[in-house]
């Protein structure tokens, strides 16, 4: 088993969250925060936008079943890595797009995928994800985990994470963990 860790940020974490945790070889995937200043950010810290972090979600997974570089097309699939500091209502930089490598290798994995999304113009604008080297990671508090599966009926969750969800189910049928 090929333990790795990748860390991605993409607007709200309980949409990318409550994916990740979906695909097999994802062992875990958490919500917390990355890219700050201070130690041991809260959300209404990071929600005030002047930390420095971005809400991410670190994902443990077995490279021998799911590579880096898939959960770099999915995670560029579930939000508009074109829109600067915010994704939708969700503005600031705490909402930036970003990928935080962890070593050389996704390094130059997520350099060359962003590099054929953009060759194969999958996006009208340019992509303005942030590639940064991965620092200290803060989960997120108990709440925000699993928040997507634990309320449904919540307007962010069905107007928003619900329809990702439903083409990110529709698109990744293959890579899902079974029932």
């Amino acid at each position: 088993m090929a333990m790795q860790t990748a860390t991605f940020g993409a607007g709200c974490f309980w949409c990318l969250e409550a994916a990740m945790n979906q695909l097999s070889g994802v062992i875990q995937a958490l919500s917390g925060y990355m890219g700050g200043e201070s130690s041991f950010p809260t959300y209404e810290q990071v929600c005030r936008g002047n930390t420095g972090h971005a809400e991410v979600v670190q994902v443990q997974f077995e490279s021998n079943l799911i590579s880096f570089e898939q959960l770099c097309l999915i995670f560029f699939s579930l939000h508009d890595p074109t829109q600067l500091n915010r994704q939708g209502n969700d503005v600031g930089t705490q909402y930036r797009s970003v990928v935080f490598y962890h070593n050389d290798e996704q390094l130059q994995l997520v350099r060359g995928v962003m590099a054929e999304l953009e060759r194969t113009q999958v996006f009208a604008q340019r992509i303005v994800t942030e590639v940064s080297p991965a620092g200290p990671f803060y989960v997120a508090e108990e709440y925000h985990q699993g928040y997507f599966l634990q309320h449904p009926e919540q307007g962010y969750c069905q107007f928003i994470v619900a329809p990702k969800m439903a083409k990110f189910r529709q698109n990744y049928t293959t890579l899902l963990k079974p029932n």
